[in-house]
C-alpha cells in the first residue's frame, strides 16, 4: 500500500488556498499564512487535500486522525478489491472415477468461491488417436458443475492438450 504524502502546515509553499474548517464548512479562499493561524487556533493542523486544484484546496484537520482514517480507507478499499484468480484442473482421457470426483469437487468449490477454472485435458501418447475419450471426461465434468459454473467459450485444443475455461454464474 503506498501512502500518500500530505503537504503539512509550514511545509505549504503557495500563496493561497480555499480553506474547509474542521467541521467541513467552507472558509473561502484565503492567504495560506492566515489559513495556517486559523488552524493553530483550533489547535489542530492545515493539511494540503487537494494540490491540483485552483486555488489548492487546504483543510483544518487533526492530522494523526486523518492518516489514520486515510489508512483505514485504503484497506477496506483493497480488500473489496480483491481479485478472483484463475484456478487449474488437469485431467487425462483415462481418469479413475474417484479421481473425476475429486477434481469435481475441487471444480465445484473453486466456483462457489468465485474463481474461474481452467480444465486442462492431457493426453500421452497414442490416445491423442481417440480424443472422444477426453471430450466425454469433460462432459461429465461439465454436466456436474452445470449448476454453479459454465463454459467461457468452447473447448479448444492446444497441443496435446484439451484446454476449457469456466466461469461462475
Amino acid at each position: 500500500m503506498i501512502a500518500k504524502e500530505y503537504m503539512v502546515n509550514e511545509r505549504i509553499r503557495v500563496p493561497e488556498v480555499r480553506l474547509i474548517a474542521a467541521d467541513g464548512r467552507q472558509l473561502g479562499v484565503q492567504k495560506t499564512f492566515e489559513a495556517l493561524r486559523i488552524a493553530r487556533e483550533a489547535g489542530m493542523d492545515l493539511v494540503l487535500i487537494s494540490p491540483s486544484a485552483s486555488p489548492p484546496v487546504a483543510k483544518v484537520v487533526n492530522y494523526g486522525k486523518f492518516k489514520y482514517e486515510m489508512n483505514k480507507h485504503d484497506r477496506v478499499a483493497k480488500k473489496a478489491q480483491k481479485a478472483t484468480g484463475l484456478k487449474e484442473i488437469k485431467l487425462t482421457p483415462k481418469i479413475g472415477v474417484h479421481d473425476l470426483n475429486v477434481r469435481i469437487s475441487r471444480t465445484k468449490e473453486f466456483l462457489t468461491k468465485k474463481h474461474r477454472v481452467k480444465v486442462s485435458l492431457y493426453f500421452r501418447g497414442r490416445e491423442m488417436t481417440h480424443r472422444e475419450y477426453g471430450e466425454r471426461v469433460v462432459h461429465k465434468l461439465l454436466a456436474a458443475v452445470a449448476e454453479l459454473g459454465v463454459p467461457e467459450a468452447p473447448s479448444k485444443f492446444e497441443g496435446r492438450s484439451l484446454v476449457l475455461v469456466l466461469v461462475p454464474k
